[in-house]
């Protein structure tokens, strides 16, 4: 390797290092304190840096102290798209999340310490709140390309890649939200295996009456003279 191809790695080091320092300085200063009682010059001072370095890195400090959660949705979406071709989408996505969270290397939330306090804080504070939902449409977004492609269709065109991340996420929402407000750090898989149960069994109850229905209204058209 040349001089000068290491200058950019070790300054792209350097700067994943600084980001790093700055949003564990956030998450560790946000669980002790509390999200309103911190602000972002003492964050930038915890990681020995300014201002004006932090705000290089990060918008605010609800996004330096979620940071670490940003991963995830990366981990998520690596596993959807190594699940076999032929399985359906959405039972596709359902394994790739059950694939993260089995996963000891990708060290899901229940695995990770004190994430779940972290998305304790979350539910309390709108702010911390809303840029959580950000990092979780920006994965979706990545979900929904993976899922068009293994379908072969354009999601701009077909609907059907949208409506399958959106159940998918939905029930992943569902089961962390259950997940957090019911105390119990090492539950989280229980509960997401439970809320994609939940959908599988609306979803084939809705078909059935669907199916029932259409099938009545057939039948009084025949009947119609």
């Amino acid at each position: 390797m040349t001089p000068e191809r290491k200058i950019p790695e070790r300054r792209s080091r350097k700067a994943r290092r600084t980001r790093d320092t700055l949003a564990q300085a956030a998450f560790e200063l946000v669980l002790h304190r509390g999200l309103r009682n911190v602000t972002v010059e003492e964050i930038a001072e915890a990681a020995d840096v300014d201002r004006r370095t932090f705000s290089r890195y990060f918008p605010s400090k609800e996004a330096a102290a979620l940071d670490s959660l940003r991963g995830d949705g990366d981990r998520i979406n690596a596993a959807l798209r190594a699940r076999p071709a032929p399985e359906p989408p959405l039972l596709a996505y359902r394994r790739a999340v059950l694939d993260w969270l089995a996963d000891p290397e990708a060290e899901a939330w229940h695995r990770r310490p004190r994430i779940f306090e972290l998305l304790v804080v979350a539910e309390e504070e709108p702010t911390l709140y809303a840029v959580f939902h950000h990092i979780r449409v920006d994965a979706q977004e990545d979900s929904i390309a993976i899922v068009a492609d293994r379908l072969g269709v354009d999601p701009r065109q077909d609907i059907r890649p949208a409506v399958t991340v959106a159940a998918g996420a939905g029930a992943l929402l569902a089961a962390q939200a259950a997940w957090v407000r019911g105390g119990r750090p090492d539950a989280l898989p229980e509960r997401v295996a439970e809320a994609f149960d939940a959908l599988a069994e609306t979803a084939k109850e809705a078909l059935a009456a669907a199916t029932e229905e259409a099938t009545e209204e057939a039948a009084e058209t025949e009947a119609t003279p």
